[in-house]
């Protein structure tokens, strides 16, 4: 047997008599993260006894959508309660059950995030009205750019234990406070002391196959080094003609007890995506005289000659020290390069119904589309370090955390461009991609930029009273960026505040404010950089646990309002390669409400269910990005059929609302209107346990082959079709 101690925020998730039962090692080992030693446990006020030698197989909580404890928005660790902020976090288990293949599939289904989509290979994500730029892995950002296709969205969910989403400004983690949305990538690590493994193999729609080898084993018989390797294949073709793709991925890391309080992982991911025949942006929209071009959802505008390949390289090292007193001091450090290579064609503007015959779509760029041969290279260095820990003051125990961290982004593309006039594209009526490559010129410098960030940031909870706790904190960013012609520098504090109450054991009440502090790459149509968007983040709600954090319940209402906000203008930057101009909205307001349900509504069934509402609007009362649903829902549920213990069934829906953007007609016909009513996509998954270690599982998707369009802009990209796919999955 081994003792633990908790304090009275822990106790909640104990549960009684009923809970110390259900309790595995692994709930053990995160309350040891929590409070050190038994040494340290002793000076505790309760203890809590669990069976050392329980299997963390047979609790019900390794299979739960839910997530008992995490670091995400505070880097303490915590219960989703206790954080005053709105944070999903998708496990891996419904990651499995909904085949959640990719950072993108996992974001597209979360609650209040949305999806815009460029084309097949290019997707950005947006929160409460505005597009999540803060990426990281394992708390280390990396800085997004929506220009270039580095393949993020396609980085495979495979080699993550979870995907933790904190929405609002997470300025306190992140330097940058963009009020959307953070999103972290937790890595899996070798945690067995003895060898498991687990091989899975699927076909789809479109020839779809995936296979993917997961393996955890000790190095020593002490069990003190272990190692765990996750490889993968896929390869595909797709619903747009003469478009496959492949990617193959390998992730290794190793974890080492050096002393009884010592740990240092290592590790190193590798991730190579290839695309022919993509598209660059979707198909064109309109005709001359405002009528929608009709096309299949087949149709492509890209030639056979094009492609685009992305290859990521991360290695990163993580050392933990816990020390007798409950503190625990953490080192980060990661290395990360992305590659790029592409060979592309888009076609832009509008066409003559009769003739098909094409006329540009900007005043000042008078041409209908282009080919890029583009290439680029994106480095990423940083180190984070900090400490966290409990100390006494007033009688009471509060925690602090406090660290220091650095980064270095280095950007550098390169690109060959051609003009299409309308005598080059032809006839878009009888547009079937047979189109000559480019006789590529020179490589010249499209981009190369510098991106510093310094920080030193410090939080701590205070226990004003037993079920009031105060979360306090600032971090002070010192954000660079230089260019081959402009040098950028900002320093800037971000405070953040949360209040939060416990109504009682299941429900507590929050409050919190974050300062926005956002710098950005967007260009006015001088070529200069908008000023940093500035601005204040509020949000406050109700939180709920149930069965021991099995069962998490949130509603938030939230009010961002922000200066510097960039909003496409539809023109081109001259001699910038097609890169477009912005404006910076002043006075913009986003408010409105979330809700959602995740994790183990009874033993059986596992739920999540979420709803956004929100309305954005500048100074002006216009709507910011329109493009974006104002409401939505998701729902994705579990259910283990009682009668057949073998057998699992589930499903769920995504809807969204009417959508729309105004763009730019031919020339004197003003904006013209681009629209995408509302719309839900069904989906159904079932699985059967054949064996102990074998399962098989088939997913449907778009049940009802429902059309519709994913960009809402100039382009129509449209999404994917019904599709099916069958999956075995073999434990050992």
């Amino acid at each position: 047997m081994l003792l633990i101690s908790v304090d009275n925020r822990e106790s909640r998730l104990s549960g009684g008599a009923s809970a110390r039962r259900s309790l595995t090692c692994l709930a053990a080992l995160i309350a040891i993260a929590l409070h050190g030693n038994a040494a340290y446990a002793a000076q505790q006020e309760e203890t809590l006894v669990v069976d050392a030698a329980a299997n963390s197989e047979e609790s019900p909580q390794h299979s739960d959508y839910s997530v008992p404890v995490t670091q995400a928005g505070t880097k303490m660790t915590l219960t989703a309660r206790d954080i005053p902020q709105s944070v999903t976090i998708i496990s891996k288990q419904r990651m499995q059950d909904q085949q959640l293949q990719s950072l993108g599939d996992v974001l597209k289904n979360t609650t209040g995030v949305t999806e815009k989509v460029a084309d097949l290979d290019r997707s950005t994500f947006y929160s409460r009205g505005f597009m999540i730029d803060n990426y990281m892995v394992d708390d280390i950002p990396t800085l997004f750019e929506e220009r270039w296709n580095l393949g993020d969205a396609l980085s495979d969910t495979a080699i993550y234990d979870r995907i933790e989403v904190v929405r609002g400004a997470t300025g306190l983690m992140s330097g940058t406070g963009n009020p959307s949305a953070s999103v972290n990538m937790v890595r899996k690590h070798a945690d067995s002391r003895e060898f498991v493994g687990n091989v899975s193999a699927s076909y789809g729609s479109w020839d779809k196959q995936r296979y993917v080898l997961d393996l955890s084993a000790p190095l020593t018989d002490s069990g003190h080094l272990r190692g765990r390797v996750v490889a993968g294949y896929q390869d595909r073709n797709s619903y747009l003609d003469r478009y496959s793709a492949d990617k193959k991925f390998i992730y290794g890391v190793l974890d080492a007890d050096l002393t009884d309080s010592t740990t240092l992982s290592v590790g190193y991911d590798y991730q190579e995506n290839h695309a022919d025949s993509p598209a660059w942006g979707g198909l064109p929209r309109w005709y001359t005289d405002g009528s929608q071009i009709s096309y299949d959802r087949s149709d492509n505008t890209a030639p056979d000659w094009a492609y685009s390949d992305t290859e990521s390289r991360k290695v990163f090292a993580t050392l933990k020290q816990r020390f007798d007193n409950g503190w625990q001091f953490t080192l980060n450090g990661t290395h990360a390069e992305t590659k790029l290579d592409s060979k592309m064609l888009y076609i832009d503007g509008f066409f003559d119904k009769s003739s098909g015959r094409g006329v540009s779509a900007y005043a000042n760029y008078p041409v209908i589309g282009g080919t890029g041969y583009n290439t680029g290279t994106r480095k990423t260095g940083a180190l984070d370090a900090f400490a966290s820990g409990p100390y006494q003051l007033f009688g009471r125990q509060h925690e602090l955390m406090a660290g220091v961290s650095y980064s270095r982004q280095n950007n550098r593309y390169m690109s060959a461009f051609a003009n299409l006039s309308p005598d080059d594209v032809g006839n878009i009526n009888d547009w079937n991609g047979n189109f000559p490559e480019t006789n590529w010129g020179e490589l010249s410098l499209a981009q190369e930029d510098t991106v510093h960030q310094k920080s030193a940031y410090t939080a701590t909870r205070i226990s004003l009273a037993d079920p009031l706790t105060l979360i306090v904190g600032a971090r002070y960013t010192k954000w660079s960026t230089s260019t081959l012609t402009q040098n950028l520098a900002k320093n800037r504090v971000t405070p953040y505040a949360g209040l939060v109450y416990d109504i009682n054991d299941t429900w507590s009440a929050y409050a919190s404010y974050t300062s926005i502090f956002n710098p950005q790459t967007n260009r006015n149509i001088n070529g200069n950089y908008l000023a940093p968007v500035t601005g204040k983040n509020y949000e406050t709600g109700v939180k709920a646990d149930w069965l021991n954090s099995r069962l998490t319940t949130s509603a938030a209402v939230f009010r961002i309002e922000q200066d510097n906000v960039a909003q496409s203008t539809g023109a081109i930057i001259p001699n910038s390669n097609g890169e477009l101009a912005y404006t910076a909205a002043q006075g913009t307001v986003s408010k409105g409400i979330e809700f959602e349900v995740n994790g183990a509504v009874t033993d059986n069934l596992q739920m999540t269910f979420g709803a956004t509402r929100y309305v954005a609007e500048d100074g002006e009362g216009s709507a910011v990005n329109p493009m974006l649903p104002r409401t939505s829902l998701k729902l994705f549920a579990a259910y283990n059929v009682p009668t057949l213990s073998d057998l699992t069934l589930g499903g769920g829906i995504n809807w969204q609302t009417h959508v729309w953007q105004d763009v730019a007609g031919p020339e004197g016909n003003g904006n013209w209107r681009a629209e995408q009513g509302s719309y839900a996509l069904v989906n159904l998954f079932g699985r059967y346990q054949v064996t102990k270690q074998l399962s098989v599982q088939a997913n449907l998707n778009n049940l009802f082959d429902k059309s519709y369009d994913t960009y809402v802009g100039q382009y129509i990209v449209y999404g994917a079709p019904r599709n099916v796919s069958i999956t075995a999955n073999y434990s050992f």
